[in-house]
């Protein structure tokens, strides 16, 4: 018997039983407007969290599976980074410009600090938060990272190809139709699912595979070494121990460069916010819970 692309996934990829919160578009002033979840805390002061998704994926394709427990003690806000799924669409991406994305929104929902929790792309984009708004960041989780790429003959080739590469395909990712098109896939909560395999494949193909290209080449550019050291806010680094894209020893490396970060690491690859979240969530949950604890001790010197 034949079987679709779509019946292979449902055979070889589980998903997590989870509910996908609803969520809405918001108009960041200035900007353009992205899909937005904030989901509440269990009371209105809880204190809040910012969750920041993976490259070609969405603010609820990585998250769904976490979004529920850590509303049991936070307010949790995900969102469509900029050329992902229904985010901010622009001329050019940026790392330094979703990073603004991001802080931009806690101003429209009156939030003054969170604590931002990213997922390899996300947690590049988590610490671009802090160096670029260190005011409002009030803790950093960073998962699944690292703070620089090209660190390899082989990652040089990957990037610098990349990067030229999307010198002549930027056209096309800007194009209305591409980006017609992926606002169109991205509408995935007109799909009523109780079926997580349909809603997880609409999301992903809700992203233009051009921009994940701009947004990987973007990535290539980045490096954060030479300030990690000055990170002042409270910091947890979870350490997905059997990744094949990020080597652990390279997430340990940064874990070690920003001071007072505690390291909270799993038998996990790099995929695990989704496909182990029986083993991701906890840890995420416990991350959270050690850089809250530590809002209010660690001094804070950054102020620029």
């Amino acid at each position: 018997m034949f079987t679709t692309p779509r019946q292979l996934v449902r055979t070889l990829v589980p998903m997590p039983g989870a509910n996908v919160p609803e969520g809405r578009m918001v108009e960041l002033p200035g900007r353009g407007s992205t899909f937005v979840t904030d989901t509440p805390g269990p009371t209105p002061d809880s204190p809040v969290v910012v969750l920041l998704h993976a490259v070609g994926t969405t603010g609820l394709l990585t998250w769904f599976p976490s979004v529920a427990p850590l509303a049991e003690k936070y307010r949790v806000i995900t969102l469509d980074q900029r050329w992902h799924g229904r985010g901010v669409q622009s001329e050019e991406f940026s790392l330094r410009d979703c990073a603004d994305d991001a802080v931009a929104l806690l101003g429209v929902l009156g939030v003054q600090q969170a604590i931002f929790a990213g997922f390899s792309l996300g947690s590049i984009v988590a610490q671009r938060v802090w160096r670029q708004h260190p005011r409002r960041v009030a803790g950093l989780v960073l998962c699944a990272t690292t703070d620089r790429f090209r660190s390899t003959i082989t990652e040089r080739l990957f990037h610098e190809t990349m990067e030229l590469s999307m010198g002549g395909l930027r056209g096309i990712a800007r194009s209305r139709a591409g980006n017609t098109a992926a606002r169109v896939a991205g509408r995935v909560l007109d799909i009523d699912p109780p079926d997580v395999h349909e809603w997880a494949l609409s999301e992903l193909g809700s992203t233009n595979p051009w921009a994940v290209a701009q947004a990987v080449a973007a990535l290539g550019r980045h490096h954060s070494r030479p300030w990690l050291g000055r990170i002042d806010a409270p910091t947890a680094v979870v350490v997905t121990l059997h990744d094949k894209v990020i080597p652990p020893a390279r997430q340990l490396d940064l874990a070690r460069r920003i001071p007072g970060a505690t390291v909270h690491d799993i038998p996990a690859g790099h995929a695990s916010c989704v496909l182990e979240a029986e083993v991701f969530v906890p840890a995420l949950v416990e991350a959270c819970v050690t850089v809250s604890a530590r809002v209010h001790d660690v001094p804070r010197t950054a102020r620029r």
